[in-house]
């Protein structure tokens, strides 16, 4: 890697904190809700006092430079604690989602090779305390919720009592690793360093320079993946802004509204969602036609025409409600891990809450491309951050395909898979001027602006037997904005056509089975009768017109009751189809559409 990308400061996530703490100290950072409905914030001077206890802590049970500090918990102000310790002493942080199969938190403490274990609670103790007789790395686990002795919170009262400085990593050092959730086969440990990290932070400000210690965010994504961990955790705390964390997703409405948030990192299904509701909902009352009113004079303004008066005063109403759905203040979204439907970002945009669609993995720590408020084009994901290099590899494809294989190259690449150095060298690629290179996997195109359009996943994608791809992911999606769809996947892989899985939204269909007399005990007996699931069918067909050839359309379906999920392994935590699982479950059924 190039040195000029680390000469600006900071060049670690040490620095980074404690800039922060310089400049913001006595304004909030992160915020609890508590059982009143109100949040209690915590400032950066505050935490960075316990961040010095329980690095001192660490120091004194032995953690040094390099060795590894495991947590299992949800966004929380405990686990940023435990980060800028753990980085504090140039130790690697290892986090872990709390809700995870057991067998993935035993395979990445061991792979990890990890030292010191945090866990939230008595209930994952008591899953994960055999593990100190089973992994030769593990010496301690420590309960973060209550005191004593094996707890955090008596780490830190040893750590005030023998204080320790924090050292400073070089932008080389592995500030963590971050496993990817592993569609096929186990997860893949991603070391990524102090530099990949802070450049991609500093990176991220420069496409908003005006997120400062004003803003706060609500905190939806786990920082245990890389998205909400950079974007969020680390940007956030950078410009001094203050994040809410989301208590449970069950009453996202509720907090958001008692948040108030500027910001908010987020994925394309939680607006995806809204904006199906609020359609749902006004078909219901009757009053779908003034959302379409809205939806027209916000278009008017956009061409230079000039709207009535009535509709100028309905589209102010119905956008001043939705916005007030994600508390009143929100200026902007940033969102990641799919593409936002561009009907979809437009409608936010004239609700007055652009979404800027980014592009990133794990593997690239995580942004690689970004729409920003001074350069957004729907549909695409934006151009390169500041020493990014986007190539096009069309050895794939052929030369005459207008896209081909993402290949990233810049400070932003990870220093590789821990312990799987084959793996490493599948996706590295090394070119004499712009150094090491990764191979992302993902389909793109360039256009002559310079804005990255994904066009599918090489791992995803297969053959029809007539020689046609199908790129099945973005035919889901498409699904998944039908009223009555929740979720779906498409099948096909040499096959004559495609074929497909649905679950429907039974809280939608119900309603709909009503109007028609249809009646049912259950789910199970709703999706068997056959109006039903013509009715289906032909919702998804009709989504899918217009936005996808013939051939990609499915022809035939099976109906589930039962949604893909972490508990019955058909989801990764980032809520990615983990297909051979489904397959592994309706496969059979599937092949017999085709008898």
């Amino acid at each position: 890697m190039k040195e000029e990308w680390f000469e600006d400061p900071p060049t670690n996530l040490v620095d980074l904190f404690e800039d922060s703490v310089k400049k913001f100290p006595n304004r909030p950072w992160l915020g609890e809700l508590n059982d009143e409905g109100k949040y209690e914030w915590i400032t950066y001077k505050e935490a960075s006092k316990r961040v010095d206890n329980l690095r001192s802590g660490l120091a004194q049970i032995g953690i040094k430079k390099d060795d590894a500090v495991g947590l299992i918990i949800n966004n929380s102000i405990d686990w940023a604690i435990i980060a800028f310790a753990t980085y504090g002493l140039g130790a690697r942080l290892i986090p872990m989602y709390q809700k995870e199969l057991e067998k993935v938190w035993r395979y990445i403490v061991e792979d990890g090779g990890i030292k010191v274990l945090f866990v939230v609670d008595n209930e994952v103790y008591e899953k994960t305390k055999h593990y100190k007789d089973e992994i030769q790395s593990l010496e301690n686990i420590y309960l973060i919720q209550g005191e004593g002795e094996n707890t955090m919170s008596g780490l830190e009262k040893l750590g005030s009592e023998n204080p320790v400085p924090s050292i400073k990593p070089h932008w080389s050092d592995i500030a963590g690793l971050i496993y990817t959730s592993g569609t096929t086969g186990d997860p893949k440990g991603v070391l990524l360093s102090h530099g990949n990290f802070a450049t991609n932070v500093k990176a991220a400000h420069l496409g908003y320079p005006d997120v400062s210690e004003k803003d706060r965010s609500y905190s939806i994504l786990p920082w245990a993946h890389s998205f909400g961990q950079t974007a969020e955790l680390n940007h956030g705390t950078y410009a001094g802004a203050s994040i809410a964390l989301m208590k449970s997703l069950d009453n996202l409405t509720t907090e958001i509204a008692i948040a108030q948030p500027t910001l908010l990192i987020a994925v394309p299904r939680i607006f995806n969602k809204v904006y199906a509701g609020i359609h749902n909902k006004l078909e219901e009352e009757g009053k779908a036609h003034l959302l379409e009113l809205a939806k027209d004079t916000a278009a008017k303004i956009r061409n230079g025409e000039k709207p009535g008066f009535k509709g100028k005063l309905i589209s102010s109403i119905v956008f001043k409600k939705i916005k007030k759905l994600f508390g009143g203040k929100l200026r902007y979204a940033i969102t990641g891990s799919a593409v936002m439907n561009p009907e979809i970002g437009q409608f936010f945009i004239d609700v007055g809450i652009p979404t800027f669609d980014c592009y990133g993995l794990t593997e690239t720590s995580p942004a690689l491309t970004m729409n920003t408020p001074a350069s957004n084009k729907l549909g695409s994901v934006g151009r390169a951050i500041k020493d990014v290099t986007v190539v096009i590899d069309k050895s794939r494809v052929g030369e005459d395909s207008e896209d081909g294989e993402i290949i990233c190259f810049g400070p932003n690449v990870m220093q590789g898979y821990h312990n799987k150095p084959q793996k490493s060298a599948e996706v590295f690629v090394e070119d004499e001027k712009l150094g090491r290179g990764l191979r992302t996997g993902d389909r793109g195109r360039l256009d002559e602006d310079g804005f990255l359009y994904i066009t599918g996943r090489f791992k995803e994608e297969y053959k029809l037997e007539n020689g046609k791809y199908v790129h099945p992911a973005s035919i889901e999606e498409e699904l998944k904005l039908a009223p009555h769809i929740a979720n779906a996947m498409v099948f096909g892989d040499g096959k004559p056509y495609n074929v497909g899985i649905i679950f429907p939204d039974f809280e939608a269909l119900q309603k709909y089975a009503k109007e028609q007399n249809i009646s049912f005990n259950d789910h199970k007996a709703l999706i068997k009768e056959a109006n039903v699931q013509r009715f289906l069918a032909d919702q998804a067909t009709q989504q899918l017109k217009g936005n996808f050839g013939g051939y990609e359309i499915p022809k035939k379906w099976i109906f589930i009751d039962e949604d893909f999920s972490l508990e019955n392994g058909m989801l990764t935590q980032t809520m990615k189809l983990k297909r051979r699982n489904v397959l592994k479950t309706y496969g059979d059924q599937l092949n017999s559409l085709y008898k």
